[in-house]
């Protein structure tokens, strides 16, 4: 049994690894193959093919659930009912309709759907809608997060804007928006959205700065209900029954494991359903009903045993989990304290088994943590020795048991209000915390070094007293091991992912500078949630020069998040007196130059441009022979003015003049700069229409190779190396097919 299981859920894990899904014929002969073998000595290779099926096909299915492309940035009148807990960031709503229907086109299933200033929308309510549909889609950056990974997990067919609506059905909110509105009503010394997300699962109303103080103490898990919370509320009900049983208060005539069982059970799913039964809330459930099973039936077989019963029963229930982080962090952290905590000789005080938990889940998820790019808390283990039993023994039975109780008035608001207390004292707590020891974002590492570190990890695990157990701390050393240097006389070039900005990283061997920081749209700051995090996953640590060609807040907005992050030894900019003066800009010198290890740069900004755009400064960058020209927003009057100062226009790689706007990349500047290739940074079906059709024909008239992070992700160009662009999104991923097999 155990066997065939192991088998099965290597088949169903193995998906992730496809490049893409196999032909409708080739999964046929596969599951043949796989029946076949289930009746010979190979029945577990059948096992993994049966499983492996199943994935396939359920990605398949949604897979072709998504938006077709020809719909794609089109706007459709639909009609639809919202699901789920509608959220509100700044002046967007957020929220999902199920199962739309428009007379112009056959619709996803799904759909998740931002209105900027719309109006307040209710779980239930049916709309009328004019959206501008996407495929689904995300930014895409080194070892960054895949949004279109998610999103597919979440089954969500297509994104998309709303323009206008019309209430078409205005009927009675849903049960959950009801409580949440009542929450919300109750005076929780101002810590009303953290009830709401502790009770009901909605953490979206949660400020950014508590979201980033339980980053860096590693205390989300506490606030987004998962596994900790339904078992807590199913092991409160457990032991209840048991005590009543060994009391002798428990009836006889009733056995007291099934009851207890089924009772813990039951809580489980009704804090689920509470909650909104969200997918890790379904894994959650799934597992607790294993590990119930195994206790009342199949206690025999050892405890690794219905941790590998839920592993199959969730991927069998949704083969796409394993594309969520949450998946493996959930099943790693379950599985590090089965392998540490079953079958040792001797036994633990509470406190030290308590105290030891936190230090071998904090070691258990460091693998994982690097492989999924998650920040690592170095203060996790010591803040969840006080932060978990104070939300789960304090906090959230005083929060359940206040709305339960909310019908009786004072009684119920009570309960709330301390519950709001104390999560109020533990924040300030975690914030001081989090103000000491921020989250370290660890530089990505190569296979063979993460695998050094995934061998430490498991051997110090390891009893006490085990050969070798002291090399692990030794082989985590790996998570230091210095990244390829770039060879001197090249630099590496890394135009990111930010949509509708700009943000250019480049490299040498000793020195780094940024051009442009990435944009500020409303309440997201893509310099702080993509840059500084990208940067320091390349292994930066510090800047030598930032350069923001101008004041426009696609190029400029996230240059404050940054120059908070990191050390940066100066600020130039064609605008400094228009930036923050905290940044202490510079102006940008026309004609300066200096040699980073055999890499050349030359600055030049034309003084009487007339617009911001105009006033952009201009670096030119050549490693030997081979030329870069990043031309922030220049337009035709400065490539003008560039191509009459310029010693030598021609240059190898242009990165596209405002974002390939038709004001931009003249007939005589193409003609006369003479690029192999053009670098293109922009917004997928952006507002402005870049780039403009007229401008690509252009380039390909001319015999550009067109990137367009759009399009192909993050753009890596290694200058003097006279090498390809390579982009993120190239590397090929099933769900990243078009066609999806």
């Amino acid at each position: 049994m155990r066997t065939g299981m192991l088998a099965l859920a290597l088949g169903l894990l193995s998906l992730s690894l496809f490049p893409e899904l196999p032909s409708d014929g080739w999964l046929l002969l596969l599951l043949c193959s796989a029946l076949a073998c289930l009746a010979t000595r190979l029945w577990p290779l059948g096992c993994a093919a049966l499983g492996l099926c199943w994935a396939c096909w359920s990605a398949q299915q949604a897979l072709n659930d998504r938006l077709v492309p020809a719909l794609e940035g089109r706007t459709l009148w639909l009609e639809g009912r919202v699901i789920g807990l509608p959220s509100r960031t700044g002046q967007s709503v957020r929220f999902e309709l199920e199962q739309p229907w428009s007379r112009r086109a056959e619709l996803p299933q799904r759909l998740q759907l931002n209105w900027f200033d719309g109006p307040s929308i209710r779980a239930g309510e049916r709309w009328r809608l004019a959206v501008t549909l996407q495929r689904p889609a995300g930014l895409l950056n080194p070892h960054g997060p895949d949004r279109q990974a998610q999103l597919l997990a979440r089954r969500i067919g297509a994104t998309g804007t709303v323009k206008a609506g019309q209430l078409l059905e205005a009927q009675a909110p849903g049960w959950r928006d009801a409580l949440r509105q009542r929450l919300l009503a109750v005076d929780a010394q101002g810590r009303e959205m953290a009830l709401v997300a502790l009770v009901l699962g909605d953490g979206a109303g949660l400020a950014r700065d508590d979201w980033q103080v339980l980053q860096a103490t590693g205390t989300v898990h506490l606030l987004v209900i998962s596994g900790q919370h339904i078992g807590l509320v199913a092991g409160l009900l457990y032991v209840l029954v048991a005590g009543l049983a060994r009391w002798g208060l428990w009836p006889r005539s009733l056995p007291w494991l099934p009851c207890a069982c089924a009772m813990s059970l039951a809580a489980a799913l009704a804090y689920g359903w509470l909650a909104g039964w969200g997918v890790p809330v379904q894994r959650a459930c799934l597992m607790l009903a294993v590990v119930l099973a195994w206790r009342l039936r199949f206690r025999h077989l050892g405890a690794s045993q219905p941790l590998l019963m839920a592993l199959v029963a969730v991927l069998l229930f949704e083969p796409l989990a394993p594309l969520l982080p949450g998946f493996w962090l959930s099943f790693a952290a379950v599985a590090t304290l089965v392998f540490c905590f079953s079958g040792r000789l001797g036994g633990w005080r509470p406190w030290q088994a308590w105290s030891r938990a936190q230090w071998v889940i904090a070691i258990g998820l460091l693998p994982v943590l690097l492989v999924t790019g998650l920040p690592v808390s170095l203060s996790a283990p010591l803040v969840n020795l006080v932060a978990v039993p104070w939300i789960s023994l304090a906090v959230l039975p005083l929060a359940l048991l206040g709305t339960v109780l909310l019908p009786l008035g004072a009684v119920g608001e009570g309960l709330l209000w301390l519950a709001g207390s104390l999560l109020h004292l533990l924040f300030e707590g975690l914030a001081v915390v989090a103000a000491w020891r921020p989250a370290w974002v660890p530089p990505a590492l190569p296979l063979w070094a993460w695998l050094l570190v995934g061998l430490g990890a498991v051997l110090l695990l390891l009893p006490r007293g085990v050969p070798l157990r002291g090399l692990g701390g030794i082989l985590l050393l790996a998570l230091w091991v210095p990244r390829d240097s770039v060879p001197l006389g090249q630099i590496e070039v890394w135009q990111l992912d930010v949509g509708q900005g700009l943000a250019v990283l480049l490299r040498t061997r000793n020195h780094s500078l940024l051009y442009d920081a990435g944009p500020v749209r409303g309440d997201t700051d893509l310099g702080e949630r993509v840059v500084l995090p990208t940067l320091r996953k390349l292994g930066l640590r510090q800047l030598d020069v930032m350069l923001i060609s101008h004041a426009h807040a696609d190029h400029a907005g996230g240059a404050q998040a940054v120059a908070r992050g990191l050390p940066v030894g100066r600020v130039l900019s064609g605008e400094a007196e228009a930036l923050p003066g905290a940044l202490g800009a510079q102006a940008c010198a026309n004609d300066q130059r200096w040699e980073w290890d055999g890499v050349y740069f030359s600055l030049w900004r034309w003084p009487e441009g007339q617009g911001s755009n105009d006033r952009s400064c201009v670096l030119l960058v050549e490693a030997q022979g081979e030329r870069l020209l990043l031309a922030g927003d220049m337009e035709a009057g400065a490539e003008q003015a560039w191509m009459a100062a310029a010693e030598t226009t021609e240059i190898d790689w242009l990165q596209s003049p405002h974002h390939g706007s038709r004001t931009s990349s003249t007939e005589a500047f193409i003609r006369a700069t003479a690029p192999h290739g053009v670098l293109i940074s922009r917004g997928r079906n952006n507002g402005f229409g870049h780039p403009h059709a007229q401008v690509i024909e252009r380039y390909r008239r001319h015999g550009l190779r067109v990137h367009d992070t759009a399009v192909e992700g993050a753009l890596r160009l290694v200058l003097g190396s006279h090498g390809k662009v390579e982009g993120v999104g190239r590397q090929r991923r099933y769900w990243r097919n078009e066609s999806g097999g």
